[in-house]
């Protein structure tokens, strides 16, 4: 089993849901998991660390496991059949012995998230599904310091970001843009 984190949510317009990315703790894959929006809003509470004023329906798993004195060991994403995930909550406690119980994946992520337990997905399903991710050989940020772009191209570049959901992206041209238009000022 290989240990991933969440890495980011993101619209997909293809399915008109939310792909969680979820990213190899070790190393460069990246696997995308289709979401419904329920799931994708309540995984980006947990990340966000928001509070609701009522238990959701995650947060309500996370307290009975707790209630019962159990303890969520690990969510493992196991298969990839036809298209879809399978996942299963590994369960531990004294009244309820080791119980391993089927979940779907997005419902397992977001209480894994609220009990800050490990998420793993199995091999073939990392070997089957996972995308690797270009490493630059330069960040954003330094190659910005290299060339002087126009505030124009800058600004440009700053849209497309936003529109591609690449908001460490938009962050770093953002502040780019804030710093040439004081340079202008001065």
């Amino acid at each position: 089993m290989i240990a991933v984190k969440v890495d980011k949510i993101s619209f997909h317009p293809p399915s008109r849901s939310y792909a969680v990315i979820l990213k190899e703790i070790s190393g460069i894959r990246k696997l995308p998991v289709i979401v419904g929006a329920y799931e994708a809003q309540s995984i980006a509470l947990a990340l966000e660390y928001m509070e609701t004023p009522r238990p959701l329906t995650h947060d309500l798993i996370g307290s009975i496991i707790r209630q019962i004195e159990g303890k969520l060991v690990a969510v493992k994403i196991t298969e990839l059949i036809d298209g879809v995930f399978y996942s299963r909550m590994e369960l531990r406690g004294k009244l309820i012995g080791k119980r391993s119980i089927d979940a779907r994946p997005s419902d397992a992520i977001a209480v894994a998230l609220r009990m800050n337990t490990p998420i793993l997905v199995a091999d073939q399903v990392m070997d089957e599904a996972s995308v690797v991710e270009e490493i630059p050989k330069e960040t954003l940020a330094e190659s910005l310091r290299k060339e002087e772009p126009t505030r124009e191209k800058l600004e440009s570049q700053l849209q497309a970001a936003i529109e591609a959901e690449e908001y460490e992206k938009a962050a770093i041209l953002r502040d780019k843009i804030k710093e040439l238009n004081k340079e202008l000022k001065s």
